[in-house]
């Protein structure tokens, strides 16, 4: 059956044809707007007037999500990006019927050289500022190669190492390898020695003259007695002596045997090289000393005003003492460590000590033992005599009970100029020390720098750390004089006693 002809089928091929002429119109629409947003803008291009939003057919397909473009950036942030000049649009395929609406004939696009020469100058950047140049850094010299040859404590020997040491005071831990190229002075020394505080004044001098032309001086203390192992005493007796160069704690005494040194003071002088050039033992040649040290500085390259100066002399011993004839009193110990087992004797009461002191001997741990001593009607001179109770020990003597009165004493018959006691405090707490001279107290004219001289003439010492004592200083060299030391405290504890033959002090 054939269909009759008619209006009906004319609707949709308008319809067709409407829609395929707004399809083309959205296409032109959007293909312009394109072409707009791709174009650069020039800074001072007259504002355009913008074209009229198509709205979008609702059966179309949704357009692709649009790429930021340099447009959104501040164009003082960047350059822009030459585009090529007059690019057509594409132009969309329309069905033979459609009568698409005339194109707008596009504004031609400024060129590359159009667009920079719109564009205001920019300022010009201003001119860094110029960065010196760091400095140069200095090529550090080489380690100087170690000493060749042997080492120990001969002249001529490589100076041993600070082996086996403890803590240091006023320094931080040397090395002999790091003071290559000074001059060091080794001082062995201990600082109850009489002896060694004698030549603390020279060391001062020297550490003040020639510290800044090289000389460093590095003090080894090798203890004596246990006390001198403390290193809070030995902090403290660096303060009081007034020694501010280095020094290192030898307890164990490894440095002092790799020098196989034997003497308290003794002192080492070592070279720009390391090599050990002068000794010297014991107190005195102080001008000798100092030369050698002043000879080894200018090796070094020192040449300053100090080592010009006038050089020291020695202590000048009591005339006195000289034309005697007579040697003075040596010095004494009283623990039998140094009595009995060195043999260095200073005991008088010889049965009862040694009884005592063959039984510490015995006991474990060399503990003290106590035996009661009486005074002979003639002791001998320069012997240690005990009254009283005392405990016998390897290092020292102490008064082994607490009295009400001063009965209990040590005497001793001497011949010196000065005399000085090494004493401690087992308890740490201060107690008093009579002394008398001659049965008299001691007078301004012969005390020691530690006496007190107390209202009605009294004579005492305060004992309150282990350390020497001076006691006595005489004018003169004096011979066979009775020094009584007594006290009621059983702290009372005695180690050694020296003697000076000085003209000036102890």
């Amino acid at each position: 059956m054939r269909r009759k002809t008619g209006a009906k089928p004319d609707r949709p091929r308008r319809k067709h044809r409407l829609l395929t002429a707004a399809i083309a119109l959205i296409a032109l629409l959007a293909i312009a707007a394109c072409g707009s947003a791709a174009t650069p803008i020039p800074t001072a291009a007259p504002t355009a007037t913008p074209a009229p939003t198509a709205t979008p057919d609702p059966t179309a397909a949704p357009a692709p999500t649009a790429t930021p473009t340099a447009a959104a950036i501040p164009a003082t942030a960047i350059a822009p990006s030459p585009a090529p000049a007059n690019t057509p649009a594409p132009e969309p395929t329309a069905t033979p019927e459609a009568t698409p609406p005339a194109t707008p004939t596009p504004e031609p696009e400024p060129t590359a050289t159009a667009a920079a020469t719109a564009a205001p100058p920019s300022p010009a950047a201003p001119e860094p500022t110029a960065t010196p140049p760091p400095p140069a850094t200095p090529t550090p010299e080489p380690p100087p190669p170690p000493c060749q040859g042997s080492q120990g404590g001969q002249v001529g020997d490589c100076a041993p190492e600070f082996a086996g040491t403890q803590e240091w005071i006023n320094s931080q831990p040397l090395t002999m390898q790091e003071l290559r190229g000074k001059v060091v002075l080794i001082d062995f020394w201990t600082y109850s020695c009489i002896n060694c505080i004698r030549t603390l004044p020279y060391l001062q001098s020297w550490h003040t003259r020639y510290a800044a032309d090289g000389l460093v001086i590095v003090g080894v203390h090798t203890p004596e007695f246990e006390f001198e192992k403390l290193y809070d005493n030995v902090a403290q007796a660096a303060v009081d002596e007034g020694v501010t160069w280095p020094v290192v704690q030898d307890n164990a005494r490894a440095v002092w045997s790799s020098y196989a040194n034997r003497y308290w003071p003794a002192k080492y002088l070592i070279d720009q090289h390391g090599v050990i050039q002068y000794r010297h033992f014991g107190e005195g040649k102080y001008a000798e000393t100092e030369s050698e040290i002043r000879k080894l500085l200018r090796e070094a390259g020192a040449a300053s005003e100090a080592l010009t100066m006038p050089l020291p002399t020695d202590q000048q011993i009591d005339d006195t003492y000289i034309d005697s004839g007579r040697r003075r009193t040596p010095e004494l110990f009283a623990g039998w460590y140094f009595t009995l087992a060195q043999q260095r004797g200073g005991i008088g009461q010889t049965e009862t000590y040694v009884r005592a002191a063959l039984d510490s001997y015995n006991n474990q741990n060399s503990e003290p033992v106590v035996a009661h001593f009486t005074l002979p009607e003639s002791p001998n001179p320069d012997k240690i005599y005990f009254h009283g109770s005392w405990a016998i020990g390897p290092e020292s003597a102490r008064h082994a009970e607490e009295t009400d009165d001063l009965a209990d004493r040590v005497l001793l018959y001497y011949s010196a100029s000065s005399v000085n006691a090494v004493l401690t405090t087992e308890s740490g707490e201060p107690y008093k020390v009579v002394v008398t001279l001659n049965d008299e107290y001691i007078t301004d004219a012969n005390k020691g720098d530690d006496i007190i001289i107390g209202e009605g003439g009294e004579s005492y010492l305060i004992v309150d750390a282990p350390k020497a004592y001076k006691i006595i200083e005489h004018p003169t060299w004096q011979e066979l004089q009775l020094l009584q030391m007594y006290s009621m405290s059983d702290d009372f504890g005695l180690y050694s006693f020296t003697f000076g033959t000085y003209k000036d002090g102890f």
